[in-house]
């Protein structure tokens, strides 16, 4: 019985062991497999925890070794380096016969090179160990060369750079019409110029080079050529002639053409700009003898009277309706008191200094041309610009409404004496001036397209308020015996209303 009970208990014990020594190769073997697939993560992965803090070997900023240092490390060598080597830097940037300096010593040191060491440590640092090993290995054997911008680490520098990189660009004149009225050929291009700015990419990398080099350099500002870009014989292509319109002055005063002529001439060769707006006052300038004008008629409160400057409202007359064949926007037009007998009623544009003035804009897209011809009988403007599409046309249209009646004549007695030469006794008559009647009108601007009207537009809506008639009478009384001849003068009672 003994010796069963020994054999029992001895084949327990047998079974006890196997099974300790099953569960140690069993949690070796777990630990293997957790250990290898660590390493293989790292291997694989890179190490997420532990960060380098190092510069790799063969690392340099600006020339400035770093190999090895931590960041802040690295931060107070280089900034060290740069402000001593700041006092070299001598830089020379020439454009033609143009230089200017760049001293280092003249700039405050601002040293904004952070992030620039952030970046450059992080360099080589990403993917599994056998990428980082190669990246390792190569910077070793080719070397990491970092380049601060100039404007990272002098203060003022990039400013003053600026400042010369703007004197040396032009800009590109773009072609334009050069317009001579009194030439055969009127319109010519002048074909512009080429501008040039600077190729700041080239030159910045060209000074960050010489500061890193420490050479007293000079630079060549590296220019682009900018060619204007538009078609300059397409320019001649749109031009030709919107309108033209002109006046007689036949019969009138030598002086009074003088006036006429002037005041066109300042409008003779006129360029318009796209939205530019013209005042007829402002360019013709004070009508005074200085300014080469002379007496002659003008209109004053419905009488014609002597005054320096008298004609110039048929000059703005002629290029007002110019201006309206044309299709230009006018701003400010008045009509006389009495209608001009050289246009219709509504087409008329009376100037005065002060408190008349006709004031157009060039409401098109592309510049206008004005050309005024004068000879000893009329008055002609004209007006260049794109053309008008093919079958366009305006014309203007004057629209009587009604007649506006007179009221006959009014006696004046010479009580002055200033017609003594005409009249001198009572009941002895001078005609000083006829009545007038007045008149309503409208004025119209009407736009055919292949001579067939497609809008009316009006214009104008005028009042020319009729006029009395004048009459002068003497103030001395007849002696005895004395009789007046037959008296000519008629006197004309007020117009019936029909």
């Amino acid at each position: 019985m003994k010796k069963e009970e020994k054999i029992k208990n001895s084949s327990s014990e047998k079974v006890k062991t196997k099974s300790k020594k099953s569960s140690l190769i069993w949690l070796g073997a777990v630990a293997m497999i957790a250990v290898g697939l660590l390493v293989f993560c790292q291997l694989y992965f890179g190490d997420p925890i532990n960060g380098e803090t190092t510069f790799y070997q063969n690392t340099s900023i600006n020339g400035i070794d770093i190999s090895g240092l931590t960041k802040e490390e690295a931060s107070q060598v280089v900034s060290s380096a740069l402000i001593k080597d700041m006092a070299n830097t001598k830089i020379t940037l020439q454009s033609g016969e143009k230089t200017w300096r760049l001293n280092g010593e003249d700039f405050e040191y601002v040293g904004n090179i952070e992030n620039t060491l952030a970046s450059t440590l992080q360099v080589g640092r990403s993917g599994n160990i056998f990428e980082k090993k190669k990246m390792e290995n190569q910077i070793k054997n080719e070397g990491l060369v970092v380049t601060l911008p100039y404007s990272s680490l002098f203060g003022g520098m990039e400013e003053k750079v600026n400042e010369i990189c703007l004197e040396v660009e032009s800009k590109a004149s773009t072609p334009q019409i050069k317009f001579n009225p009194q030439s055969a050929n009127m319109f010519t291009v002048d074909y512009g110029a080429v501008g040039y700015v600077v190729n700041r990419d080239q030159l910045d990398r060209a000074i960050d080079k010489a500061i890193t080099d420490k050479n007293q350099t000079i630079i060549e500002i590296p220019l682009v050529e900018v060619v204007p870009n538009t078609d300059s014989e397409s320019l001649l292509k749109q031009i030709g002639k919107r309108s033209e319109f002109s006046t007689s002055y036949a019969t009138s005063s030598t002086k009074r053409k003088n006036n006429i002529k002037k005041a066109l001439a300042s409008f003779n060769g006129m360029t318009v700009l796209p939205g530019e707006t013209i005042s007829f006052n402002e360019t013709t300038g004070p009508r005074t003898k200085e300014n080469g004008y002379e007496n002659a008629n003008i209109i004053i409160d419905g009488n014609y009277v002597s005054g320096t400057g008298g004609g110039v409202c048929q000059a703005s007359t002629t290029l007002y309706n110019a201006l309206l064949l044309a299709d230009m926007e006018v701003i400010t037009a008045f009509h006389h008191s009495l209608p001009a007998s050289y246009v219709p009623l509504s087409f008329d544009a009376m100037v005065s200094e002060g408190y008349a003035d006709l004031v157009f804009k060039n409401s098109s897209d592309c510049p206008i041309f004005i050309k005024t011809i004068c000879d000893e009988n009329n008055a002609k403007v004209e007006i260049y610009g794109k053309n008008f599409e093919k079958g366009e046309k305006i014309k203007l249209r004057s629209e009587l409404i009604k007649i506006l009646p007179h009221n006959g004549d009014k006696i004046i007695a010479d009580t002055e004496g200033k017609y003594s030469n005409q009249v001198l006794y009572k009941g002895e008559y001078y005609r000083l001036k006829y009545p007038k009647q007045g008149y309503e009108s409208k004025g119209f601007l009407d736009y055919y397209k292949d001579d067939v009207l497609v809008e009316s537009k009006e214009i104008r809506h005028d009042h020319y308020q009729p006029q009395m008639g004048i009459i002068i009478e003497g103030t001395e009384a007849l002696g005895e015996g004395m009789s007046l001849p037959a008296n000519g003068v008629k006197y004309i009672p007020p117009q019936k209303v029909v």
